[in-house]
């Protein structure tokens, strides 16, 4: 197999857009308008996005990027040999197989910078982990598809899409700049930013999701094979990249935060390089599976973000009952407390002071004890 590293569209393999069938046909003006809605809409996520980072805590993991390192061994060290392993294990056809390397070489996507901020994760490294493994994949890229195809004899070339990468840099990087320095000059208004932002990152990803299928809905195929393994791939990669974060003592944010960036994978990048690489015949053996992955991806990133959301509600209901439980024990000890003293001043008041008393002048009282004194003293 030889890596082709050109960045044009003029690849052999799509010189003849009139052989595309009819669910590979580019839908025009459509697909023009949600390529751009969604490119501006990315764009403004990533600016709310970028209003949760702070500059001191980003330039920290620049100088210690030992988090950036785990995240870079998991993105282009575990999900590559996770993908061989699983098109050799499933014997997949070498069109299939392909396509499941190639996503499993690509670089994290920007949805797991939504689900980290929705699992409270780490953002500063988030963000990082995103933009370094972009910036990695001019080179890790070419070189994972080449060792792991040296044993297949393919002769197929495969395009790297340098050119979405440079897109998908400038995308992620200028707003998430220009979302730091608002969060450094205004504060209070970068926190109303982000909640909207988190809000505007739901449906972005639930219209992506429809209109990708919508778009695409002539490449799917009902091979199980594929769907099992878009199915398991992803969830692999959350697993093992917490795994490896436990295991290299990073903290749970940071776990949390490795995990998604792991499994998360920049769909795009992976279809248009697809595109770029082979015909349209052998696109409707590949296709399928990006579009499922993404689809699983997006599935498994909303089941973790529920089940830490009921983690924590659980977590609030124990401190909850601790808090009252403690409050009520302390309230009853309060309680008894001024009970037993209350009843050891009326034992006191009845033992000094019994019957009614009756008022009496000073002189009287000197003669009572004094009578008193001289009877005991005489007896």
């Amino acid at each position: 197999m030889r890596v082709n590293c050109s960045s044009s569209s003029a690849c052999t393999a799509n010189s003849s857009e009139g052989e595309l069938p009819v669910g590979l046909e580019v839908h025009g003006n459509l697909e023009l308008v949600f390529t751009v809605v969604s490119a501006v809409m990315m764009g403004l996520l990533m600016f709310s996005l970028g209003c949760s980072v702070e500059f001191r805590k980003l330039w920290a993991h620049i100088r210690r990027p030992w988090g950036i390192a785990v995240g870079l061994l998991c993105q282009f060290g575990l999900m590559p040999l996770t993908a061989y392993l699983l098109a050799i294990s499933f014997s997949l056809k070498p069109a299939q197989a392909i396509a499941v390397l190639v996503m499993g070489c690509c670089p994290g996507g920007t949805i797991s910078n939504i689900f980290t901020f929705w699992v409270e994760g780490d953002m500063d490294l988030s963000i990082t982990m995103t933009t370094c493994s972009t910036v990695a994949a001019l080179g890790m890229m070419p070189l994972c598809l080449y060792l792991y195809t040296l044993s297949w004899n393919l002769e197929q070339n495969l395009t790297i899409p340098y050119q979405n990468i440079g897109i998908t840099l400038v995308c992620l990087t200028i707003p998430v700049a220009f979302g730091i320095y608002v969060n450094y000059r205004w504060p209070k208004q970068s926190k109303i930013i982000l909640q909207i932002g988190a809000i505007v990152g739901g449906v972005l990803l639930l219209v992506v999701a429809v209109a990708g299928v919508v778009l695409a809905k002539g490449s799917w195929n009902s091979d199980i094979t594929l769907l099992t393994i878009s199915f398991i791939f992803p969830l692999i990669g959350h697993v093992t990249g917490f795994l490896l974060a436990l295991l290299t003592h990073q903290s749970w944010q940071r776990c949390r935060t490795i995990s998604l960036e792991t499994g998360a994978q920049n769909i795009q990048m992976c279809v248009t390089m697809l595109q770029l690489s082979f015909t349209a015949k052998q696109l409707v053996q590949m296709l399928s599976f990006p579009l499922a992955y993404g689809l699983f991806q997006l599935l498994d990133g909303f089941l973790i973000v529920a089940a830490y959301k009921m983690y924590k509600r659980r977590l609030k209901n124990e401190h909850r009952k601790k808090d009252t439980g403690c409050a009520e024990g302390c309230h009853k000890k309060k309680s008894t407390s001024l009970k037993e003293t209350g009843a050891f001043l009326e034992v006191n008041e009845v033992a000094v002071t019994p019957g009614p008393s009756v008022p009496m002048d000073f002189h009287t009282a000197f003669e009572s004890t004094s009578h008193i004194s001289s009877s005991t003293y005489w007896s």
